[in-house]
């Protein structure tokens, strides 16, 4: 099939990946799912062929290709017949190794992320609690400064390669006062002392290795911190965005994988002296999947090509993801269903896949936080938080700046020419940006935002080169610079778009808040 997004390259890449997983991986598939481990040759041996470092540069051992190499060696994964193999080399290569690769120090690349690349050290993301699910925010695992060490106590669960990976990336509170701004993201080795793992065992993805995860008293140097203290949570939100689409190709093409196994069977089994291809309402529900498939993946294939073009489409990504795992559950049903009671045999395939498939609509986001996501940019409420956000919030935080301007600035672009009025030069001090703000509609405009030598100019027009760009609508920047909205929940639901982070987060430190109105 022609298509906008794949080359020939693409495709001779698809061929080498497929041979690697029909040849060396599959055919073990029977021994690492009752072992419920992957063994650590087939990483060494992914590493020796690229497969872990296909969108990082050569400088760590990557190939530097395009994202959709990535999408082809994504797709080709679930031909492994194992969802928790999938998930295990999803997780390594564009979570864990994406996070040090994106924020982390090049002491921190050199140890792990070059490491990675080969295959020799596997990591994991350790985000979520027994006791906070989703609500990222209200994590209660805590570190603590002592000289040049953090010491890390709390627990996570349902960590993929937390059992037998050798690193773990975990969010950990580093100022327990600070909700959502106080989280940080330190990696932690298997062997420090004071951590532990034990081995959950599930419903499906028995491959894979899932752990519950206990720190106690962990001891890690501070150069373990990735990124900056306290910006762990708009590194995880920034991220979420690769992960959800990634979930989303793999829940895609292990249903695709499912509707040619049963194609394959409705072929040669026959009932009632003819083949089960024959019946109309085999071949209509048949009919009906292919297309919602094709759909779907027409969609992620965009969408796959929006972050390829450096766009952090929160709403697509969301969409995606929701759209395939939930097509995902509804193939194997139906699939399963036409194997009968071989369907639900162990020694049938599209059992395991079955098993495999339903926790897509959980990890990465369930399709219920999903539907809230693409419900807060479809209908554009102002604001949404957590029942733990909305208590931090109400609670005044200690030495809070309630200092502001004697009457509040009327329109967005009253507010932003306010910036060097509510200038804060002491917390400035000698660091230096130029920001670009693209404010639409009708209370915005462009404009330039300069800090330099302890002070803050405004001007309008985009002017000179920026170390920052911002979009966003003059709704979004007035309810964002009165309180009305949090900053955090306009960005990760793509109401803000910035091209730099860690930048921004540095600027919004040097100025007075407005009053609440």
């Amino acid at each position: 099939m022609r298509s906008l997004y794949f080359t020939p390259d693409h495709e001779m890449f698809r061929n080498t990946v497929r041979q690697f997983i029909e040849k060396e991986v599959a055919p073990h598939a029977e021994d690492w799912e009752k072992n419920q481990r992957i063994p650590h040759f087939i990483w060494t041996r992914m590493g020796e062929l690229g497969f872990l470092g296909i969108n990082y540069p050569e400088q760590y051992g990557g190939t530097g290709a395009d994202f959709f190499y990535s999408v082809v060696f994504l797709e080709e994964l679930p031909r492994s017949t194992m969802g928790g193999f999938a998930a295990a080399v999803s997780v390594h290569e564009y979570m864990a190794a994406e996070y040090i690769y994106r924020f982390g120090s090049e002491t921190l690349k050199n140890n792990y992320l070059i490491p990675s690349i080969k295959g020799e050290k596997i990591g994991a993301l350790a985000v979520t609690e027994p006791n906070t699910g989703s609500d990222v925010a209200a994590i209660r695992t805590k570190a603590v400064r002592d000289g040049d060490y953090y010491i890390i106590n709390g627990s996570k669960t349902f960590i993929t390669n937390g059992v037998f990976g050798d690193f773990v990336i975990v969010a950990t509170k580093t100022d327990t006062e600070a909700g959502a701004g106080g989280i940080s993201l330190i990696i932690v080795d298997h062997t420090t002392p004071g951590f532990s793992a034990r081995q959950l065992h599930k419903m499906g993805w028995h491959s894979s290795d899932t752990g519950e995860l206990t720190f106690e008293d962990v001891r890690v140097p501070i150069t373990n911190l990735i990124g900056e203290e306290n910006r762990g949570f708009y590194y995880i939100m920034e991220c979420f965005q690769l992960e959800r689409l990634v979930g989303a190709i793999g829940s895609l093409n292990g249903a695709l994988l499912g509707l040619e196994l049963t194609l394959r069977y409705i072929k040669e089994r026959q009932a009632f002296s003819r083949p089960l291809a024959k019946f109309q309402v085999i071949r209509h529900a048949m009919a009906d999947l292919k297309t919602e498939l094709e759909a779907a993946r027409q969609f992620t294939y965009y969408t796959a090509w929006l972050h390829s073009q450096g766009e952090m489409a929160v709403d697509y990504s969301s969409m995606a993801k929701l759209l395939t795992s939930e097509l995902a559950k509804k193939t194997a049903d139906v699939c399963l269903q036409f194997f009968g009671g071989y369907g639900y045999m162990d020694e049938y395939l599209i059992s395991r896949m079955y098993r495999d498939v339903r926790v897509g609509t959980i990890v990465g986001g369930t399709s219920e936080i999903m539907r809230e996501i693409i419900a807060r940019i479809l209908i554009d409420q102002v604001d949404y938080r957590p029942a733990q956000e909305r208590k931090e919030k109400e609670q005044p935080l200690e030495g809070k700046l309630e200092e502001t301007l004697p009457p509040t600035p009327h329109t967005a672009a009253d507010i932003f020419q306010s910036l060097p009025e509510r200038f804060l030069p002491e917390k400035a001090g000698d660091w230096e940006t130029v920001f670009h703000f693209d404010i639409s509609g009708p209370e915005g405009g462009q404009f330039t935002a300069t800090v330099k030598k302890g002070k803050c100019s405004v001007e309008r027009g985009l002017n000179g080169e920026a170390k920052c760009t911002v979009k966003v609508s003059d709704k979004t920047y007035k309810d964002v610079e009165t309180g009305r909205t949090k900053a955090e929940v306009a960005f990760m639901t793509g109401k803000i778009r910035i091209s730099d982070l860690a930048e921004m987060m540095q600027f919004t430190k040097m100025f007075r808040r407005l009053p609440k109105i």
